[in-house]
């Protein structure tokens, strides 16, 4: 469970609901700074150099509402995001969240759940009769402070209850036990993002390794959740085959019996990323040489670094291949 070293509140949240009960969790804490906004602007995390900045900011809560309610696109996860928290305690050197977040990436709670469900309903009654898929961890990993917000077991409820939607989300966090017992009617679907041993413990800072969360993973699967694995970002480096193979090898020998969702997504970045990552971390060997890679344009708008073709369909079709052998209900949704 995330635990800041200093918590924000907005103006007017500590007088009510969850911003209320938020401040008297944390105003006795000596280990938390409690500090307030009254003009909307996060402002007083503390940091001279990028990497301070960020650090100081990943160690930031904030408690506020969420402006706006127009939900974006989630492809090809979903059909919209589902704006529950913003922000991820993890440190990710390769996190594609670079691309847009500020200098301090603060965590941040939405209050106003209520309202966000409610648009979700409109969403949802706009498309009707077909499903409408909802996506709770697009810019965000809620799990680690689920136990602040409650915004997963409120979600996981409210959509448990509607027939024309469906709710997922993604975790790297294994703090998963307060969700094991809600009432889900087969409508949330629980993915855990994994890569090997080796890319965990130069990238992923401050993350779970593999293993825990394989143990998290198997909680979810016997609690009847549908589950899922999104293997990102694949890294197509030196003897990368015999390394993404024996990570499948490792996921089946617990899972080979159920039923499992794989999503697959190959490394890229962007142009701001990159300048971003090192700035914030300066000995950073992640692998981006422009110049080997093809250039494309995604979903918002903005170019993208990605692996060239022929390497790209080598990948392809390498899941493909071993997910059907190894995992006999497994199917992949999609490799990008």
């Amino acid at each position: 469970m995330f635990e800041p070293k200093r918590v924000i509140f907005e103006k007017k949240v500590i007088e009510y609901g969850l911003g209320k009960e938020l401040f008297h969790k944390f105003k006795n804490n000596k280990n938390v700074e409690i500090m307030f906004s009254k003009s909307g602007r996060i402002t007083g995390i503390p940091g001279s150099t990028p990497s301070e900045k960020y650090g100081e900011g990943k160690n930031t809560l904030v408690v506020g509402e969420r402006k706006t309610l127009e939900f974006q696109s989630c492809k090809p996860s979903a059909h919209y995001q589902l704006p529950l928290v913003s922000g991820c305690m993890g440190m990710c050197e390769y996190c594609y969240l670079n691309t847009q977040m500020g200098k301090k990436p603060y965590i941040k709670i939405h209050t106003n759940l209520q309202e966000i469900l409610n648009k979700a309903g409109e969403y949802i009654e706009k498309r009707k009769p077909e499903i409408t898929i909802f996506e709770g961890a697009a810019t965000s990993d809620p799990v680690p402070i689920e136990g602040y917000s409650g915004a997963l077991e409120a979600a996981i409820k409210y959509f448990s209850k509607n027939e024309y939607s469906k709710f997922r989300f993604v975790t790297k966090y294994t703090d998963v036990d307060n969700l094991l017992n809600i009432e889900h009617n087969g409508k949330t679907m629980i993915r855990f993002s994994i890569n090997t041993d080796e890319i965990i413990k130069v990238y992923e800072h401050r993350t779970p390794c593999l293993q825990k969360r394989l143990e998290a993973a198997y909680k979810i699967s016997e609690s009847g959740y549908e589950l899922g694995f999104i293997i990102a970002p694949v890294f197509l480096c030196n003897k990368w085959e015999n390394q993404y193979l024996q990570l499948l090898i490792k996921v089946a020998d617990i899972f080979k019996d159920k039923k499992i969702r794989f999503e697959i997504i190959s490394h890229r970045f962007t142009k701001r990323a990159k300048e971003n990552i090192i700035n914030i971390f300066p000995k950073t060997m992640l692998p981006m040489e422009e110049e080997i890679r093809k250039f494309k344009y995604g979903q918002f708008g903005y170019g993208k670094y990605v692996y060239r073709k022929d390497e790209f369909k080598r990948m392809e079709e390498f899941f493909k291949e071993n997910i059907e052998r190894y995992f006999k209900n497994g199917n992949i949704d999609y490799i990008i």
